[in-house]
Parts: structure tokens; C-alpha cells; sequence
């Protein structure tokens, strides 16, 4: 096993619940009185990008609305909140990065988020999880087409000279697990708070922290 392909800002660290509190910024900065209570925001999240929630969100309310307008004011508000949140990574992100390092196993953080989000990410991780750390960081500068899609895992694919079957890929919502599986990288579901309900029946394994032992090539 060549690469570990982490899929989302999600399976590096628990970010939902500051997602879920940034649109509500947003909501607030553009004069709209929409509340997304937890449940709500977990049956959203099975359609993947902001962007398209708050359309589609929208529509069911027949409000006319910039949906673009809104993502752009909550990203802003989502680095801010990042830098103020204490993150920490997951469980087992910290090791397994850690553990890929000393035994030569190259890593990827294969997203469609903005690339000014991931920078914001690294500072709120580091120094356990740091950008470095990461032989190809893919973002929506390179890859436009949202998971499910495969794009952005060929992309990374691509940039690391890897044939999918020689990685494997860890990702947090079903959509992320579709778009490995189609791009033939063999998936570790590892659910976040708020995605647990998702299917992830095309995943090879389903895990509640991540074990540098079960991901890694034995030395």
C-alpha cells in the first residue's frame, strides 16, 4: 500500500457542529431567519457542498436567494471559527499520520473545499497535522466537480502517480465513499458526528478511530 488518502477536512478533525454554527452566522449576515436544528443538518449533509444545501434549502421555502453570495459569508466565518475552536484531530488521525511518515507511506487530503479553508485547517491543527505532512492536497481550485464524482481521487491519483488499488482512502460521509470506490480506491468509513447515518455499504471497513496497524503496511 503506497499512499493513505484522507477525503475530507471532516476525517482529520470533528468540524461539523462548527459548519452547522457558521451558516447560522451567515444566515444572520445575509437577513435570513432559517435555523438548521441537528437533526436537519445531519438529513442535509447527505447531499454534498454547502453551496447546494443552502439552494436547495431555499427553493423548499420558495425564497429567492444567493446561494453563492451565503457559502462565500459562511466559509469566512468557518476559517474564523477554526482558528477560535481548539480543534484537535480525530481519533487515530494524529498517529496514523504520524506512522505513515516513519515508514515511508506517502498521504493525500483529496477535497473540493477552498483552499484558503484548508490553510485555515492546517494552522488550527498543527503542529500534529500539518500541510507538509501531505504528498498532494487537492482542492476546489483544481477539482470543481462535487462527490459523489471521482474526480477529485483521480486528480490525486494522478498527482501521485498511484493506481487506486494501491491506496486506500478514509472518508467521513457516503458520498466520499462512492467517489473512492468509483475512482478504485479501497475505502475506510470513519463517520463523523453528524454522519453516522450514512450507508456505507462499498466501504471495506467501518471505524470509530483510526489504527495506524489495520491502515499501514506492516514494516
Amino acid at each position: 500500500m503506497s499512499a493513505v488518502l484522507f477525503g475530507s477536512i471532516g476525517t482529520l478533525a470533528e468540524t461539523s457542529e462548527i459548519q452547522r454554527e457558521s451558516f447560522h452566522q451567515a444566515f444572520r449576515a445575509h437577513g435570513l431567519d432559517w435555523t438548521w436544528d441537528r437533526d436537519e443538518y445531519r438529513a442535509m449533509l447527505a447531499e454534498s457542498g454547502g453551496r447546494n444545501r443552502i439552494a436547495t434549502y431555499a427553493r423548499s421555502r420558495g425564497e429567492d436567494v444567493d446561494a453563492d453570495a451565503v457559502h462565500r459569508s459562511k466559509s469566512a466565518f468557518f476559517r474564523e471559527n477554526l482558528a477560535t475552536a481548539g480543534l484537535t484531530p480525530r481519533p487515530g488521525v494524529a498517529e496514523t499520520v504520524a506512522a505513515a511518515r516513519a515508514q515511508g507511506v506517502r498521504l493525500g487530503l483529496v477535497t473540493t473545499t477552498a483552499a484558503d479553508t484548508l490553510t485555515a485547517l492546517f494552522a488550527a491543527l498543527g503542529p500534529d497535522v500539518r500541510r507538509e505532512d501531505f504528498a498532494v492536497v487537492v482542492d476546489v481550485d483544481q477539482v470543481h466537480a462535487p462527490k459523489p464524482d471521482a474526480a477529485a481521487y483521480t486528480h490525486a491519483l494522478g498527482a501521485l502517480g498511484e493506481r487506486g488499488e494501491d491506496c486506500v482512502a478514509v472518508e467521513d460521509n457516503g458520498d466520499g465513499v462512492t467517489a473512492a470506490v468509483a475512482a478504485g480506491v479501497p475505502c475506510v468509513a470513519f463517520p463523523g458526528a453528524n454522519t453516522g447515518g450514512h450507508s456505507y455499504s462499498a466501504a471495506r471497513d467501518v471505524v470509530d478511530r483510526l489504527d495506524p496497524a489495520a491502515l499501514l503496511p506492516r514494516s
